[in-house]
């Protein structure tokens, strides 16, 4: 008699086997964990202080300490130097709300919350995408914030409500790009106090080396130089443009969505990588 072949064995789903999970669940599983990302902030409003108070403390600190100063020197004043300054701080906002990702990234996997989705049959991108959805609308929650203290203290863009949300939507594509790499940093780096201190030292020359603040023509030579090519001063002189009507528009947009495109490209597979691994 012959031997009756075993049953060949059912193949074993791999957790965080991506290619097995269609789009369709994918974005359900998006939808599910923003969610749950939005749910932990309702459930801990002190999480978003930094989001609300962040653009008040340096939009009053900018205008009435420096801008008496710094407009002094230009007929329109502290008046004028709002409607130069508050475009930029957009570019500002969205880039200090990206900066918490990679605390919070690291914090998550101190917690072992990250063991959690790590027993789930989910793609291990959705997790991070989920966070960059809920930062995405932290930034947006900021961004109006700091308008509207803006508008209080005398910003007046003359009726170019398309010019503002243009500046925007372009803003927000450049600060979500700017999130997977604190999130990248978050997964490389031992501790959140880490990650915090590196993020510093990455966004002061950032922020300080822009056109954020002051126009650059009025920086030595070879600073001038870094401004020219740093991606801030790129969104903060289209956002302007868009607002203000002042100086070119084109350029500094197309080099803003080039450097977003550029970043996520980039960072993206890289964090989704380093994830995957360290899970």
């Amino acid at each position: 008699m012959g031997t009756t072949p075993s049953p060949e064995p059912a193949p074993v789903r791999r957790r965080g086997d991506e290619g097995r999970i269609g789009i369709r669940a994918n974005l359900r599983h998006i939808g599910a964990l923003s969610r749950r990302n939005a749910l932990q902030i309702k459930q801990d409003p002190e999480s978003m202080m930094d989001a609300l108070l962040m653009p008040i403390i340096f939009t009053l600190l900018f205008v009435y300490v420096f801008g008496g100063a710094i407009g002094g020197g230009t007929d329109g004043g502290r008046d004028e130097y709002t409607n130069y300054l508050l475009p930029g701080m957009m570019a500002m906002m969205g880039m200090n709300i990206a900066m918490a990702v990679g605390t919070g990234m690291n914090e998550d996997f101190r917690k072992g919350v990250m063991d959690r989705f790590r027993s789930m049959p989910i793609a291990r991108s959705s997790v991070l995408i989920a966070k960059v959805v809920v930062e995405i609308g932290r930034m947006l929650i900021t961004i109006m914030v700091l308008l509207a203290v803006g508008f209080i203290v005398g910003l007046d863009i003359e009726g170019r409500w398309l010019g503002l949300l243009a500046a925007i939507g372009l803003t927000t594509v450049f600060g979500a790009s700017l999130v997977w790499i604190f999130m990248l940093l978050g997964l490389t780096m031992r501790t959140a106090q880490a990650v915090q201190g590196i993020s510093f030292v990455v966004l002061m020359p950032l922020q300080f080396g822009s056109s954020i603040f002051v126009p650059t023509q009025t920086m030595p030579g070879w600073l001038e130089a870094f401004t020219d090519v740093n991606p801030l001063t790129h969104v903060a002189n289209a956002s302007r443009g868009l607002m203000m009507g002042e100086g070119a528009v084109a350029v500094p947009a197309l080099w803003t969505v080039v450097w977003s495109v550029g970043l996520t490209a980039v960072m993206a597979p890289v964090a989704i990588a380093k994830f995957r691994r360290k899970t």
